[in-house]
């Protein structure tokens, strides 16, 4: 039965969480709730509206029809709250505010943990927000307003996003320094076709780089491991377990582990800065917006090892 009260804030941003997680427990994580507290505030929710919201017994959990009807007029509504909270911010000249930015997993190990420390020292009291997911995702959170900007990989074909092209970045081959493709200046791709593989995870767009160029030869990779992070695959390499292909700008000083260009052919990947077109940025956005490309133009990405990276025509112009 709905009661004659109405739903908090506060409940529907933990709905929302859920519906987004599929599980309790991250959406509480995501929140920085307790989970007990979580879902005592969905289960008011529910009883407050007299429905059931989310299908328990699935795992993920699953939005029920009720669930899946609120779900866009509660995003909404969240919106327009956050939309009130950053024009009153505004008025204090960026001494608050809050921003919300993406990133693919390979961007947010690699460009956006210096971007964002720059922008820190430079605006201390604005919150920040990260979310790490492949440009697909990265996109629906745009459009669905959960993200200010992100930072992905091109092309975004979505008419109500805009974007900036920043870098063009090249695929590196990652092996251990004893390996025999060490000894090379360069690595031809015919050359990995029996070369086990290190494997991103589902969900990574250097997965389907990867994948896509081997397929564009006419070659099957050979995985030795499938699954690794961005931030576990250097170890990986250097226990030996196979080689990798990189982004050129994760590879550093390891002395254990050696990258090679890839060439015949080259895999390379375009990097922008997206953000929503049916809205300005804010100004603490527009802040940080600014923040990436005074990073990229000041060559702080640069570091020993480094290869394979280059910033688009026209940036910092």
């Amino acid at each position: 039965m709905v009661t004659d009260e109405g739903p908090t804030l506060h409940q529907l941003r933990c709905f929302v969480a859920v519906a987004d997680e599929g599980q309790f427990t991250s959406a509480a994580e995501r929140l920085g709730l307790a989970q007990p507290s979580l879902s005592s505030q969905v289960g008011r929710l529910e009883q407050i509206l007299g429905v059931d919201l989310f299908l328990r017994a699935h795992r993920p959990i699953t939005l029920t029809d009720a669930g899946k009807a609120l779900l866009p007029i509660a995003r909404r509504a969240l919106g327009s709250i956050d939309d009130v909270v950053r024009a009153v911010a505004e008025v204090a000249d960026l001494r608050r505010g809050h921003v919300t930015v993406g990133a693919t997993p390979s961007l947010g190990a690699t460009l956006l943990p210096r971007v964002l420390a720059r922008f820190h020292e430079h605006h201390p009291d604005i919150t920040l927000s990260v979310l790490e997911r492949h440009s697909d995702d990265l996109a629906e959170q745009l459009e669905n307003g959960s993200l200010d900007l992100a930072l992905a990989v091109m092309p975004m074909r979505r008419g109500s996003l805009e974007h900036t092209v920043l870098a063009i970045e090249e695929l590196v081959v990652m092996v251990p320094s004893d390996h025999p493709l060490a000894a090379q200046d360069e690595v031809h791709l015919e050359q990995l076709l029996d070369v086990p593989l290190i494997m991103f995870r589902e969900g990574y767009n250097l997965r389907s780089a990867t994948l896509g160029a081997f397929a564009r030869a006419g070659f099957v990779p050979r995985v030795a491991l499938d699954g690794a992070e961005i931030g576990s695959v250097n170890a990986f390499v250097r226990a030996g377990i196979g080689a990798a292909l990189v982004p050129g700008i994760v590879a550093g000083s390891d002395p254990d582990v050696v990258v090679r260009p890839l060439v015949s052919p080259r895999v390379e990947r375009t990097i922008g800065l997206v953000r929503p077109s049916s809205r300005p940025p804010s100004r603490s956005a527009a802040a940080l917006i600014e923040e990436v490309t005074d990073f990229l133009v000041s060559g702080e990405w640069r570091h020993e090892g480094a290869v394979g990276f280059r910033l688009a025509p026209g940036v910092g112009a």
